[in-house]
């Protein structure tokens, strides 16, 4: 052996303090890759390689454990709209989950599609379509009337009581095609967000234990959580450098690759060029 191999002694840096704050993210956002820690540590001013943090992050064995789902089959794609300014869509789902003695409760999510921000996450046993009235008005309280919320058909959303309030407010309330989730495609993220990250992360034994917690996240998840979408951003900082929703309600959209919003599909294919053309334009 070459003298210079066997006296060679290692030059490479410590890694400790890196190591110690990696393992500290790691702790408190357990569902976080490399990547998105590697954006935290980039916003606390550390200047680490991506490939180094990957390094430690596999030596200190802080890989996320893929949860699998079954398999479902995926149908025919179409360009997915998505919009360019502040509430020009809104998108409205539930989640279902169950305190510890086994009583199941829902919360009601409302996305901004256009920064992916929750604009509420409303934990309660029983959610009625005035429910959903009374907290879609408190929002436009404070953030301002969307031009369109997009939902399911669930029978909340498909009262009366719903569709009188849309048509009283002059807002264009659409429905996605029935089993057809993929085309709420932005609240359908987030819900994955939320279950992976929150809900799946805690037990919850009352009510009030799980709207603090759910609203704790939401706060973070809106301005702390970077999200690649947006440059890396939290969504409402991200919203924050675009205009205000009033200064521009009917601004056009652009179209990405994804699953449509809308429920019907074209039946010929002249249709489907007459769609394909209005897409681009």
């Amino acid at each position: 052996m070459d003298v210079s191999s066997y006296r060679y002694q290692s030059r490479r840096p410590d890694d400790g303090p890196l190591r110690e704050r990696l393992r500290a993210l790691a702790a408190v956002r357990r569902r976080f890759g490399y990547r998105r820690l590697a954006w935290m540590l980039e916003r606390e001013g550390s200047k680490v390689n991506l490939k180094k943090v990957y390094r430690v992050y596999r030596e200190e064995g802080l890989a996320v454990k893929r949860r699998r789902g079954r398999r479902r089959a995926i149908g025919a794609r179409a360009p997915i709209v998505v919009p360019q300014e502040l509430n020009q869509r809104w998108s409205l789902d539930f989640v279902s989950d169950q305190l510890a003695n086994g009583r199941r409760f829902r919360i009601l999510n409302v996305i901004d599609d256009f920064n992916s921000e929750c604009l509420a996450g409303v934990a309660d046993f029983s959610l009625s379509g005035l429910r959903v009235i009374r907290e879609l008005e408190a929002i436009i309280a404070v953030r301002g009337k969307p031009a369109m919320i997009v939902s399911d058909n669930g029978t909340e959303l498909t009262s009366n009581a719903v569709l009188r309030w849309a048509a009283e407010h002059g807002i264009e309330w659409h429905y996605i095609a029935p089993g057809k989730p993929m085309q709420n495609a932005f609240v359908e993220s987030f819900n994955g967000r939320l279950r992976d990250e929150c809900l799946n992360e805690h037990v919850f034994t009352t009510l009030a234990e799980a709207r603090r917690i759910v609203e704790a996240w939401r706060i973070d998840y809106n301005t702390i959580r970077p999200h690649g979408r947006l440059g890396r951003l939290p969504p409402a900082v991200f919203g924050a450098t675009r205009r205000k929703p009033e200064e521009q309600r009917g601004g056009t959209l652009r179209s990405i690759g994804g699953f449509a919003p809308r429920p019907v599909a074209p039946s010929s294919e002249s249709s489907n060029k007459e769609q394909t053309q209005s897409a681009d334009v």
